[in-house]
C-alpha cells in the first residue's frame, strides 16, 4: 500500500444534555443544552490509487474488526452507520481509501458517540471531494443518516454537539430544523466548570432507540404538549442562565430536576445503579446529577461537584469502591476538526 495521503477527522462526544427528548419527532419543538467533551471520536483515513484490491476497508479500533466493502453494492451488516455514511458519501473512483476509527469513550455509554462517528467520518469523507460541508450541514446529514437511512429513534442534539463543540443551547424550532447558541464562557469559568465535573460509567452499554419506544409508547397521542417535555424545555434554559452566571448550585439543581423529568417520563430511564450514584454523590455533598443521554439501564452519569477537590476526589474513590468506573473528561471549545496529512 503506497499511500498518497492521510485525512484525519476529531469530533467531540457530549454530556449534561439537559433537556433531552424535547429534541425529537414526536417533541416537533425543543431546546437543549449540553457539552461538547473528549473523550473524542477519531477517525484517519488512508487514500491510495485504486488497484485490483478492496476499494474500501473499515477498521473497528475498539472492536479489533477489519472488513472490506463495495462501493457498487454496500451492505449494512458489522456496523450500519458507518456502512450508511460510506455510502451516502461521493468520492472520487480512482482511489482506495483504508477507514480506521477510534474513541476512547465506552460503546453505549450515553454520551452520543455514534453520533461523533458519524459526524467525524462526514467530516473525513468530504475532505475527498470539492466541495465542503459546513459544521451544521454535517450534523444535519449524520442525523438523517441514523434515523431515515436506518430508520432509528434520534433526537437532534447529539450530532449538533459533536460538529460545534462548546457549551450550547439548541433550539428545535420545527423538528428537525434548529439553531445553536454557543454560550461564550470565560477561561476561568471554562476551567472551574470541567474541574468540577465526574463522569462516571456504569459498567454496560445502553440501547437509545429502544429507550425512546419505551417513552413514545407512555406520551399518548399528542407528546409534543406533555407537560414534562415542556419542563425540559424549561430546565435547558434554566442551565443556560445558572452557567452563565457561574451560580453552580444553581446548575447543580438543574440537573436534578431533569433527571427527576426523566424519571417521571419513564421509571426505567433512571435505573438503580444510577439510583445508587446519585446517593453516593448526595453523601459527598455533590451539588447535582444528571443522567446522561435517554437513560435507561446502561450509560453514563454527569456529577457536578462543588470546588473542593478532596471531597471530589473522596467522592470518586467511594464511587470506586461501589464498582462505578471514572472516566477522564475534557470540555472542548472545538467542534468537528479536518485536516490533511501529505505523505
Amino acid at each position: 500500500m503506497n499511500p498518497t495521503r492521510l485525512i484525519n477527522a476529531v469530533a467531540p462526544t457530549r454530556i449534561c444534555d439537559v433537556g433531552g427528548w424535547t429534541d425529537t419527532w414526536f417533541a416537533k419543538h425543543g431546546r437543549v443544552f449540553n457539552v461538547a467533551i473528549s473523550p473524542q471520536v477519531e477517525v484517519q483515513i488512508t487514500v491510495t490509487p485504486a488497484t485490483d484490491g478492496p476499494r474500501i476497508v473499515i477498521r473497528a479500533e475498539n472492536y479489533n474488526e477489519a472488513y472490506p466493502l463495495d462501493p457498487g453494492h454496500i451492505l449494512y451488516g458489522k456496523h450500519p452507520l458507518i456502512e450508511a455514511a460510506v455510502e451516502e458519501m461521493n468520492w472520487p473512483e480512482d482511489i482506495a481509501i483504508h477507514v480506521n476509527l477510534f474513541s476512547s469513550a465506552p460503546p453505549g455509554a450515553s454520551m452520543g458517540t455514534s453520533a461523533a462517528v458519524s459526524v467525524a467520518l462526514i467530516g473525513a469523507l468530504d475532505a475527498l471531494t470539492e466541495g465542503r460541508l459546513s459544521a451544521h450541514d454535517t450534523a444535519v446529514l449524520a442525523h438523517s443518516l441514523e434515523t431515515e437511512k436506518l430508520g432509528l429513534e434520534c433526537g437532534v442534539q447529539d450530532q449538533l454537539a459533536s460538529a460545534y463543540g462548546g457549551v450550547n443551547l439548541i433550539h428545535m424550532t420545527d423538528y428537525p430544523k434548529t439553531t445553536v447558541t454557543p454560550i461564550r464562557l470565560p477561561d476561568e469559568l471554562f476551567w472551574d466548570f470541567e474541574q468540577r465535573l465526574l463522569l462516571i460509567y456504569i459498567g454496560k452499554p445502553h440501547n437509545s432507540s429502544e429507550t425512546h419506544k419505551k417513552v413514545i409508547a407512555d406520551l399518548g397521542r399528542d407528546p409534543s404538549e406533555d407537560a414534562r417535555l415542556q419542563r425540559l424545555r424549561e430546565l435547558a434554559l434554566e442551565a443556560q442562565a445558572a452557567l452563565s452566571a457561574h451560580d453552580f448550585p444553581a446548575l447543580g439543581g438543574v440537573f436534578n430536576a431533569n433527571t427527576d423529568v426523566q424519571r417521571a417520563l419513564h421509571p426505567d430511564l433512571v435505573c438503580p445503579a444510577f439510583e445508587e450514584i446519585m446517593q453516593i454523590a448526595a453523601d459527598h455533598e455533590a451539588l447535582g446529577c444528571k443522567v446522561n443521554g435517554a437513560g435507561g439501564d446502561g450509560g453514563s452519569i454527569a456529577v457536578l461537584t462543588r470546588a473542593d477537590m478532596f471531597q471530589k476526589r473522596a467522592l470518586e474513590k467511594a464511587l470506586a469502591e461501589s464498582g462505578y468506573q471514572s472516566l477522564p473528561v475534557h470540555l472542548t471549545r472545538r467542534g468537528l476538526r479536518v485536516w490533511t496529512t501529505e505523505i
